[in-house]
């Protein structure tokens, strides 16, 4: 069994009926009952007559490559043998073994995928031959609650599905929404399997070496077919238990001392800041001392910390299929799938906030946390504008836990029917799915202590930084006060209804006609909920006296990460002890409503209107077989958005609509000038829909910790167009092996940025009154949270020009039949990608700030399996190479340019034993190479997150029937 690192452009054997030659596998990714499938399972020759049959793993890669010589477009599969095959630990750690597909990972566990470069929103997912979306939360630095339209994989177990198809080049036929590529995902269907009934079972227990713990897995599949084959029902489960634990450093961004006017209080003992009576601040020292200047433009980071997280997920799928053929020339199939990906998450840190926030200091303020204006640096190193270490006086230091609980439930419902009339071929499909994410509980706990002297941070070694925490005392309660209590609620819903029709006509041998029509109504809504008193005004920093006085130690623990012990909230206890999930305690303190939230409440209705016409074509020239297809897409989108914003500083419902129409013409060419070689060609329009958190109408703003946002949005987004080329070379030189070469052009003509910009509230680009940032920032203003503070950052979608796109892929498969002995029984699958793209990023203003990759892109992705495969044991290495990649652009801080990931290097490694014909015994090791999440932001190469999750390792059985 292989997983994530395998590569191939199509790994897979073809689902076989009666009497095939290759060894069938249920839609639970377990080998189904095949009376031959002992036979199958070696990778012997077996003689037939006067051919040369060639069976199991190897004969499947064969049939695979003969599937994929045949198709008109650029297609990769995968199917149930491989799927079930792989140590996948979800969906798309089966996908990402598809050239061309880069894996994102939350949680050490693969969660979307990018395709050729472009990023999860511009990959459309097919369930069932349905368009659906599933969405899923995560921690802040994987992208958090999903309010876009990238797909979450990590809902579903691939031992759900028995064929993932991804679709890298259009037709008219595929429906329009993607730039990137179209994956369709089949469940498995009772007539897969032969007339009789088929049993398929496994069980596996896994363990993670950080964690320390055993989880379980399993999956159950049972399929009966008719002796006449006329009728059949299957049903399959699979249930995922798994816990870890991940660990490591972030600095939530670094900034420059200047973003947190005023500044340093002092440098090296020259004072930054003039101190007035009491110790309130004063002016800032003009003309700046020399050293003053220095250390204020230096990028330092924001939050030094120490992160462990706690997470536990729990995975149920399951589906039903009802197929009917009441003559050979109809097929009616009734599908039914269900998820539920349930998880919690705890996360503590241990902190340093002072280095994120502004304001002026008062003689109370000195007392508790005034920020920044209040920090001496006694001792720097600073290096190319970098404060890469330091020592400081008067430090304030955080200790936090936070609580996540999460669910994702996942319906969908599709009746498909084709019947044939003669050379014309009708069908229909119609489907309803729903993805339903809640995130009732996101509440943290902060305990704060202040003014702590010879406080030093050392980041000289950029991924392990050192901390000293001079003269706090970091184990007693008493040292320690309570200073936020942050109770939260997220949602994200999408629901999909869909209606379409399609009429085939095969004039003759040479030529086809194809005429169809679609009707679909997509509806997000999401939601966000915070502490709230009926106002914008932030609640969060607001504690009750009556809790205020209860001594910390009855709702605390002593922990230790990477060898710090320090106190830290227990929010199990203070959950109960201070009824933070009763709306009514302490006078409503813990009342949640959206007025804090605005930006993150929202609806958003499509209505999709599409038609086509396509013309399929081949003829022989002499021995040279032509053939492809051309075509022309119609759709209308119609789109109605609903958000809040403000009028004359009152809140009020916002609702904007627009409608627009495209026109979306391909083409797609095969030359087959030998038997054994393949040239494609394509060409097509395409476009994109916006990301739905780009579409919002109103304004957002919105104080959380240290970050200070205001945002608005552009319901009148055009989408993204773009022009494609496609061109590519494939060699079938041996059977089961290929050498394959393919080229690609994106030409995007329309595109979409957030643009922002940084400044006061008070000079605001969109007219806001400064009595709405004095809401937001509620408790903490005036101190650290002001209009005047010029860290606030304001974010705003716009259309702008697009840039080009280009990469090729090589990919070579082949099984290794020329080695002596025991050697034959082997094979190898490689595949390279790589990828460039320009695009200008613009600010607020307008103004180029930067030329860069788009987000997402990783300028080179490598897959490689090196298997051996003999009667009675299958063996499988698998990597997974992929380059540094670009999240934000420009960076979100002054004097940032970019924000991105580094290069992964995963491996994987499998060993499977045939202990009876019905009875295999697996051993699988995912992560061998314990692959670090390394999020960083230039210049400098800084440390943004550096965070690992331990490997993995599975033993199981599977049985069959």
């Amino acid at each position: 069994m292989w997983r994530n690192g395998a590569s191939v452009a199509v790994v897979a054997i073809a689902l076989v009926m009666a009497g095939g030659a290759s060894a069938q596998t249920s839609g639970a990714g377990i080998p189904a009952a095949d009376p031959a499938a002992a036979q199958d399972e070696t990778a012997d020759p077996v003689q037939s007559g006067d051919d040369i049959v060639v069976t199991g793993f190897r004969g499947s890669l064969a049939k695979a490559l003969d599937a994929k010589k045949e198709e008109t477009g650029s297609v990769d599969m995968i199917l149930a043998e491989d799927i079930g095959k792989f140590p996948d630990l979800n969906l798309s750690e089966s996908i990402q073994r598809v050239p061309g597909v880069a894996l994102a990972r939350d949680g050490g566990e693969g969660r979307t995928i990018s395709v050729r470069g472009l990023g999860p929103q511009f990959t459309r997912v097919r369930i069932n031959g349905m368009e659906a979306l599933t969405t899923a939360g995560g921690a802040d630095a994987s992208g958090g609650t999903n309010r876009g339209r990238g797909f979450d994989f990590n809902v579903f177990a691939s031992d759900l599905f028995n064929s993932i198809t991804v679709r890298k080049t259009a037709e008219a036929s595929t429906e329009e929404g993607s730039l990137g590529a179209t994956v369709d995902l089949q469940t498995a269907h009772p007539f897969d399997y032969k007339p009789g009934f088929t049993f398929a079972a496994s069980a596996q227990a896994s363990y993670n070496d950080l964690a320390e713990k055993v989880s379980p897995r399993g999956a159950v599949m049972g399929s009966w077919r008719n002796a006449d084959e006329t009728f059949g029902v299957l049903a399959s489960l699979a249930f995922t238990k798994r816990k870890t634990v991940e660990e490591g450093y972030s600095t939530v961004r670094w900034a420059r001392g200047s973003a947190f006017a005023p500044g340093f209080e002092s440098y090296l003992g020259t004072p930054c800041i003039n101190v007035g009576a009491g110790g309130a601040s004063g002016t800032v020292v003009t003309p700046a001392p020399a050293g003053c200047a220095t250390v204020n433009a230096a990028l330092h980071p924001r939050f030094p910390r120490y992160d462990y997280y706690i997470n536990e997920t729990e995975r149920l799928g399951a589906t039903a299929a009802v197929q009917w053929a009441p003559t050979p020339d109809t097929l009616i199939t009734l599908d039914a799938l269900y998820a539920d990906f349930k998880a919690t998450r705890e996360e503590f840190y241990l902190e340093a906030p002072s280095f994120s926030v502004a304001g002026a200091c008062t003689a109370a303020s000195r007392l508790t946390n005034c920020g920044i204006a209040d920090t001496d640096v006694t001792a720097a190193t600073i290096a190319n504008n970098i404060l890469v270490a330091g020592t400081f006086n008067d430090v304030d230091l955080r200790v936090e836990d936070r609580f996540d609980e999460l669910d994702t439930k996942f319906k969908q419902l599709t009746l498909n029917a084709s019947q044939k009339f003669g050379n014309v071929e009708w069908t229909v499909l119609g489907g309803y799915s729903v993805s339903d994410h809640t995130n009732p509980v996101q509440n943290t706990i902060t305990f704060d202590q202040f003014n702590v002297d010879n406080y030093q941070y050392d980041y000289t070694d950029g991924r392990a930084p050192t901390f000293n925490f001079g003269t706090a005392n970091l184990t007693s309660p008493t040292s320690w006060v309570l200073s936020q209590l942050r109770l939260r609620a997220a949602s994200a819903k999408n629901e999909y209804r869909t209606a379409q029709s399609a009429l085939k006509w095969d004039v003759n041998d040479e030529f086809k006609l194809e005429v169809g029509a679609a009707w679909k109504r997509y509806d997000f809504e999401t939601s966000e909920l915070r502490r709230t008193n009926g106002t914008t005004s932030n609640q969060e920093t607001t504690i009750p006296a009556a809790i205020a006085a209860i001594p910390l130690a009855g709702y605390s623990q002593t922990i230790a990460i990477m060898g710090q012990s320090f106190l830290a909230p227990n929010y199990h206890v203070a959950e109960s002890l201070l009824s933070l999930r009763d709306p009514a305690a302490y006078g409503g303190a813990f009342r949640l409503g959206p007025e804090p939230a605005l930006g993150n409440n929202s609806q958003i209705r499509e209505k999709d209107l599409s038609a086509y016409f396509q013309a399929d074509f081949k003829h022989d020239f002499d021995g040279v077989m032509v053939r492809g297809n051309v075509g022309v897409r119609y759709v209308e989108t119609d789109q109605k958005s609903t958000g809040f914003g403000f009028v004359g500083g009152a809140v009020r419902e916002v609702v904007s609509s627009q409608k627009y129409e495209d026109w979306l013409p391909s083409a797609n060419l095969v030359i087959e000038p030998t038997d054994n070689f393949v040239i494609r060609a394509a060409a097509a329009q395409v476009m994109a829909r916006p990301n739905l958190g780009n579409l919002t109408p109103g304004v957002s703003i919105t104080v959380s910790g240290a970050n200070r946002t205001v945002a608005v949005g552009n319901p009148q987004l055009e989408p993204f167009r773009a022009a494609t080329y496609d061109l590519a070379f494939e060699w079938y030189f041996a059977r089961g092996a290929l050498l394959s070469v393919a080229l690609f052009q994106k030409d995007i003509s329309t595109f979409v940025q957030t643009l922002s910009s940084t400044g006061t509230f008070s000079s605001n680009p969109f007219g806001l009154p400064d009595t709405l940032a004095i809401a937001a920032c509620g408790s903490l203003y005036p101190t650290t949270c002001n209009p005047a503070s010029n860290n606030w950052t304001f974010n705003a979608p716009a259309n702008t020009p697009g840039g080009r796109l280009r990469g090729f892929e090589i990919n070579y498969q082949q099984p290794l039949r020329f080695l002596p002995g025991f050697l034959s029984n082997s094979g190898v699958l490689l595949n390279y990608t790589r990828v460039t793209s320009d695009i200008n990023y613009l600010n607020g203003a307008g103004a180029v700030v930067v030329t860069a990759p788009l987000l997402n892109l990783s300028k080179q992705s490598a897959n490689g399996t090196l298997y051996y495969e003999d009667k009675f044991l299958s063996a499988r290495v698998s990597a997974a190479y992929r380059s540094d990649y670009l999240t934000t652009v420009p960076g979100t801080e002054l004097g940032t340019t970019v924000q991105g990931t580094h290069k992964t290097f995963n491996l994987d490694a499998s060993i499977q034993f045939t202990l009876m014909n019905n009875l295999k015994l697996s051993l699988e090791a995912v992560n061998l190479t314990d692959q670090y999440q390394d999020q960083y932001i230039e210049p400098g190469d800084l440390l943004s997150v550096y965070h690992h999750t331990g490997r993995e390792f599975l033993v199981g059985l599977r049985f069959n029937y």
